[in-house]
């Protein structure tokens, strides 16, 4: 049955569904099923007709199904709800609905029946709160409770077209804007979210959901500062406000002021003990800082309070350095058969039990998990190798030495710029803790400019019908390339400390050299390279707050990297010199040689403090964090041969030629420019 016809029964068994003729649509749905047994939707409609027909046992059973398939499913939530309250059971149908309305809180019912269980429990403080929430929701016009749900659902280009011509009709309604930002983010045009959400702010400033989103758009567009400001904005107006406390403490760490953050923590957590999130945030806090023995009591005490907070148990994997007891992972497990977790919270235990599986030397377990993990992650991904593929194609073809040759003397002379570029878990961070630790140089963050940049270009190349990016690269000019490279200065300029080098070490701005080249010509780039399945195996079994999506597929992962491959030959190529090429396990084999060998093109004097890169005290927000404050070690150089066995797709992906030039590169010493590699 294709997926087309499939759709096609569906809205007609939904119809018998909503015309009461229960039995005539189980029937319909069982022959979907038999051929879809993990169709949402089939199983959703099944429970509904099964606990009309008061079948209360088979209802619950295919709803537990249901959970297990699509767990941020929140009408299967609220259909749980409805079954325990015709059986009676109010107090798990309140939990249902709460669940359900944390997933989709378009879903009136469940709001609705939340209030009625509470008033009739005496519950009058959180069923006002209900109450305020539920008005809320019934004054917005019908459209957008409906591009609500179908944000909650995930069906981002409906929703976008419904909120639009809602928007053409009534221009400046705030929450339509708002949720027009919100589908804006969830596309990845954070531009265009931030803008729609600050003249949101302009026609309403005392509107606290549109300024809290705002200042979520800001720490996506890492514009901290201003996220800052934001939130102190909105503490003002309520400064023991517990929620306001919790956002300007996360504010204040993107900033680097740990210790107000810390302080704001302490001062939730006296007034909301346990407090799961706000253990866990303090934990982040405290690991990047370097404070690993707290953050870890911090994310014990999370789970001591909330053992099914799945994000706590990765935060401890993620340490790098945690072992879990034996203990801890029957525990995992048995919060891992919870069908009532989220689809993040399973992800999170996947990944953690992956890790724990890795440390105890039964790599068939841990790589069981990892597939998991990644499998459920890549469910919520829109990623196209293809699409990537050709983004890479499309550079080698633009940027080519004539159009540099062409350029010559453009962009913006500064050469305070040390960008380090390649994939995730190449070695990157400890490039990074090396150059950092010099007096000459400050380490920052992964820098999202350059990329936002070409977002800007693309857009500005559609919006005057002419050229795309890159294509737009040859038709900019020197004044253009000048300001954007002055631009890039100056808005980096937040992230430094005084030095008169800084490092900005966003892998994917490999794919951007070209107009690095022409903005900045007197960066230096650096390009932190690892074995092949070595570095695509580390990205595969780590989990990323957000972005690389390449990573959560071998077959992906391993195109990734050889599409990286190819792109990085073309700039060898057009660009002789301009990329130094450091490899991993040349820097474990010989530390002194690689320090002096990057300083030396850096244009810096050497410094001991570079070789005892470990002991430099700064904050690391990286998932290496804990791996660079170490000396270098030797173990992870060979750790994917361990998973050898599981790990053809990823061999197939890379190709005998990439990995045959891994070897023969491996046995040939590195030269200062490094495009030999």
């Amino acid at each position: 049955m294709s997926q087309v016809q499939t759709g096609l029964d569906l809205t007609g068994i939904q119809k018998k569904v909503v015309a009461g003729e229960y039995g005539d649509a189980l029937v319909d749905l069982e022959q979907v099923l038999s051929s879809r047994p993990d169709e949402p939707e089939a199983l959703y409609m099944r429970a509904v007709c099964q606990r009309y027909q008061r079948r209360f046992d088979e209802a619950a059973e295919c709803l537990e199904r249901l959970k297990a398939v699509a767990p941020d499913h929140g009408r299967g939530h609220q259909e749980e709800g409805h079954l325990y309250r015709a059986m009676g059971d109010d107090h798990s149908a309140l939990s249902a609905y709460g669940r359900a309305c944390q997933l989709n809180p378009a879903l009136v019912a469940s709001w609705k029946a939340q209030l009625e269980i509470l008033v009739q429990l005496g519950r009058t403080a959180e069923a006002q709160q209900i109450k305020a929430q539920l008005e809320w929701l019934q004054a917005l016009p019908k459209p957008l409770v409906a591009v609500m749900d179908l944000i909650s659902q995930g069906k981002l280009l409906k929703a976008e077209d419904i909120c639009r011509r809602f928007l053409q009709k009534i221009p400046h309604h705030v929450e339509a804007m708002r949720l027009l930002a919100d589908i804006s983010i969830g596309f990845g045009i954070l531009e265009d979210a931030e803008f729609l959400l600050e003249s949101a702010l302009k026609f309403k400033p005392d509107n606290i959901r549109v300024r809290m989103d705002y200042i979520q758009a800001l720490r996506k567009r890492q514009k901290f500062e201003k996220a800052l400001a934001e939130a102190k904005t909105l503490l003002d107006t309520s400064p023991d406000n517990v929620q306001f406390q919790s956002l300007y403490a996360i504010e204040a760490m993107q900033t680097g002021d740990y210790d107000t953050a810390l302080a704001l923590f302490d001062k939730i957590l006296s007034r909301v003990p346990g407090d799961a999130n706000t253990l866990t945030s303090k934990g982040h806090a405290l690991k990047t800082c370097g404070r690993v023995d707290e953050a870890v009591g911090c994310y014990k005490g999370s789970l001591k309070s909330n053992p099914n907070h799945g994000e706590a148990y990765f935060s401890l994997a993620n340490l790098k350095i945690y072992t879990f007891s034996d203990s801890e992972i029957e525990e995992m497990h048995r919060q891992e058969a919870n069908t009532n977790l989220t689809h993040m919270q399973r992800v999170y235990l996947c990944f953690a039990l992956g890790k724990a599986y890795e440390d105890k030397g039964e790599y068939a377990s841990a790589f069981k998990y990892y597939d998991r993990g990644n499998h459920l992650k890549k469910l919520q991904s829109r990623y196209r190798a293809e699409s990537m593929t050709g983004e890479m194609r499309a550079q080698q073809a633009v940027c080519t030495r004539e159009l540099f040759e062409r350029r010559s003397g453009a962009g913006h002379p500064a050469p305070d710029p040390i960008f380090i570029v390649g994939l995730p878990r190449a070695g990157s961070t400890l490039l990074e803790q090396i150059l950092s630790s010099h007096s000459q140089v400050d380490g920052t963050l992964e820098l999202p400019n350059i990329l936002s940049l070409s977002q800007r270009l693309r857009r500005m190349g559609r919006d005057k019908g002419c050229a795309d990016y890159p294509e737009i690269l040859g038709h900019l000019s020197d004044e253009e390339l000048q300001q954007f490279g002055e631009e890039y200065i100056r808005d980096t300029r937040i992230h430094r400390r005084g030095a008169p080098f800084f490092i900005d070490k966003m892998p994917n701005n490999f794919r951007h050299i070209g107009l690095i080249r022409l903005i900045l010509p007197n960066a230096r780039i650096i390009d932190a390279r690892r074995h092949p399945m070595a570095c695509c195996f580390s990205g595969y079994k780590q989990l990323f707050a957000e972005g690389q999506e390449f990573s959560y597929d071998l077959r992906n992962i391993g195109t990734y990297y050889r599409d990286y491959v190819e792109l990085m030959d073309h700039w060898d190529r057009v660009l002789p010199g301009f990329v130094l090429r450091v490899q991993y396990e040349d820097v474990v084999a010989d530390l002194r040689g690689q320090v002096r060998r990057l300083l030396e093109f850096c244009g810096l004097p050497f410094e001991q403090a570079c070789l005892e890169f470990h002991k430099t005290e700064r904050n690391v927000r990286t998932p290496s964090s804990e791996q660079v404050r170490q000396p270098i070690f030797r173990s992870g150089v060979e750790q994917w041969r361990y998973f050898e066995p599981w790990l053809a797709p990823l061999k197939e992906a890379l190709g005998e030629a990439v990995l045959e030039r891994c070897e023969q590169s491996s046995q040939q010493d590195s030269s200062i420019g490094g495009v030999g590699t």
